[in-house]
């Protein structure tokens, strides 16, 4: 149980073993608070209520903001991205490369559907967009976009479309080459393996998701890490990412 004294400004947590209590603005208990509005924003479905510059964008604000500090960090000459959805982090990182002066971005989906295509086709950012439409880790997709990924680019790669652990894995295989040294691939949505028994989540998340493919993905590539992105600005206590993309982050070191 977890009761909030809001008047004492404490967080009292019980459990079998007694009760603890953190102040309400330690980072025990943001901890707490956090995961419990994680679970809650996702039997709501609060992820499913943004757009971005138009196009609905089914992801965590801050994780968006957290993955905009990386890209401004490493800027990419090429950013690819599977599984596109409504297009939103499409436009999302393509005007992130309008602002840097630098850089594009290449999705690919296994179905890009008609009005979706449309949307994004006729978006002002389209000129920064390239659309490949495939399963992400068919031989013939993933050779396409390979030579679409010059031998100089800086590439990061971004993983949003089949979250099961061997599709993730399999697209971590396919796709890590065109990842630069200090760029980043990234298995989005791991936080399944905290979601069995939610609403829409599956009995076997607990061990088939992204996270578990990263967390395999670097024992057999001593040539990646999974390396939580560093706050770039910070005058708080909070130094733990409020995130859908738990070891997500896997950077490139040689």
């Amino acid at each position: 149980m977890i009761k909030v004294d809001e008047k004492n400004g404490v967080l009292i947590v019980k459990d079998k073993k007694g009760s603890k209590k953190y102040m309400i603005g330690s980072p025990e208990a943001f901890s707490i608070i956090s995961k419990l509005w994680l679970r809650s924003g996702w039997d709501s479905k609060y992820v499913y209520s943004f757009t971005w510059m138009g196009r609905p964008i089914i992801q965590l604000p801050e994780d968006l903001i957290r993955i905009q500090e990386v890209i401004y960090r490493v800027k990419p000459d090429v950013i690819i991205e599977t599984g596109i959805a409504h297009g939103g982090t499409l436009v999302f990182h393509a005007s992130l490369c309008k602002a840097m002066g630098h850089g594009r971005v290449i999705g690919i989906d296994i179905e890009i559907r008609p009005h979706n295509r449309k949307a994004i086709e006729e978006h002002e950012l389209f000129n920064y967009i390239t659309l490949v439409e495939g399963g992400s880790v068919e031989e013939g997709v993933v050779n396409s976009v390979k030579r679409m990924v010059k031998s100089d680019e800086r590439g990061l790669v971004i993983l949003d479309s089949n979250h099961s652990k061997q599709h993730a894995l399999a697209e971590l295989n396919a796709y890590s080459s065109l990842v630069a040294i200090d760029s980043y691939i990234i298995a989005e949505d791991g936080i399944m393996e905290a979601l069995v028994g939610a609403p829409r989540s599956n009995d076997d998340w607990s061990w088939n998701n992204p996270k578990a493919a990263a967390e395999e993905f670097v024992k057999n590539h001593d040539n990646f890490i999974i390396e939580e992105p560093k706050f770039q600005f910070n005058e708080g206590s909070i130094i733990e990412r409020v995130t859908y993309w738990p070891s997500a982050f896997l950077r490139r070191i040689k």
